[in-house]
């Protein structure tokens, strides 16, 4: 087995190197100046967050040229085409895609990412700084998910943003149904309401589907993106604040080769196909779920956990000694 590493000695203005953190490896960080803020993606990493509201974009103008979709009647009260009237088998919420993989979706995230985190070994062996690290940046995307679409100190947050814009249970308007609800019934979540028989109307609802589709693929592409980027040899400018204040570069460390296959790609793709296969159902989501603002609010409540895990961390020290950054 040979060992290749890409060395870059840290750099400073008075010649001496920069002041590290304890979650950075002095041989990954050069300090720069005159650069863009470490808050802000690299190219690359612009250029997959792009792919996201592009592909919303594309989904709703081929809802809105397709022939197919312009003649379906579309129900504003389940933001989806009635089955019978389903312009695709992808536009029927029973089709076996969204019932086994969209409905479950943090389950395969959770596979996906667990296979990667034990398989790779750009983790390096056993329970090391880096797989823990990974862990809790896992950790509190999957916090975010419970929190907005599971669970928040009773319903989750889709359910109070729902009824903080007006939306309730319809049954909460029949006298008859009021008088048999039991004061701990819980009608304020969306599910309690279609359980019981009612329709969960009058809301803006944010869409759930979008929300775990981009959380869910961004997560597994961020956290495998520089095991691709040492196996593609492509370029990672990653940008962090050091301790001192001053601005740095940190690169990907090459692991070690072996003569049959790139050990940074192993782990890789099952997490690659299950962001793969998200990207395909984001896509049917934009073209026959929802309206164009759910779908816009559930890309913004994704990003902004997107934006806590893997930027905040960057400049900010103190937070990046406890989630640290993937690929370093």
């Amino acid at each position: 087995m040979s060992s290749r590493r890409r060395h870059v000695e840290p750099v400073a203005a008075n010649g001496q190197p920069p002041p590290l953190t304890s979650s950075m490896p002095s041989s990954s960080i050069r300090s720069l100046s005159n650069t863009r803020s470490p808050f802000l993606p690299t190219r690359l990493e612009a250029q997959l967050i792009a792919i996201y509201p592009f592909t919303l974009l594309l989904g709703s103008i081929f809802s809105t040229l397709s022939p197919a979709s312009r003649s379906a009647p579309y129900s504003a009260t389940s933001q989806s085409h009635p089955t019978e009237f389903a312009p695709s088998y992808f536009a029927q919420k029973k089709n076996v895609f969204n019932v086994y993989f969209v409905k479950v979706g943090w389950f395969w995230t959770t596979l996906a990412f667990a296979v990667f985190l034990v398989f790779n070994p750009g983790f390096g062996a056993g329970v090391t700084p880096k797989r823990v690290r990974a862990a809790l940046r896992y950790g509190v995307a999957t916090l975010w998910w419970m929190l907005v679409t599971q669970w928040c100190f009773g319903p989750p947050l889709v359910d109070r943003g729902f009824r903080f814009t007006g939306g309730q249970c319809e049954l909460l308007r029949d006298p008859v149904a009021r008088q048999d609800m039991s004061d701990t019934r819980e009608y304020f979540t969306a599910a309690a309401c279609r359980h019981s028989g009612g329709v969960w109307k009058g809301g803006h609802d944010i869409s759930g589907h979008v929300f775990l589709l981009i959380l869910g693929s961004s997560l597994l592409w961020f956290e495998f993106l520089p095991a691709l980027t040492r196996a593609e040899g492509l370029r990672d400018g990653r940008r962090i604040i050091l301790e001192d204040g001053k601005v740095a570069s940190v690169a990907v460390e090459k692991e070690p080769v072996v003569e049959t296959e790139e050990p940074t790609t192993q782990g890789v793709r099952l997490a690659l196909g299950v962001a793969a296969l998200m990207w395909w159902m984001l896509l049917m989501t934009a073209a026959y779920f929802h309206t164009w603002f759910e779908k816009f609010t559930g890309l913004l409540v994704a990003f902004s956990v997107l934006w806590l895990i893997y930027f905040l961390p960057r400049g900010a020290p103190a937070l990046r000694v406890v989630l640290g950054m993937p690929g370093v």
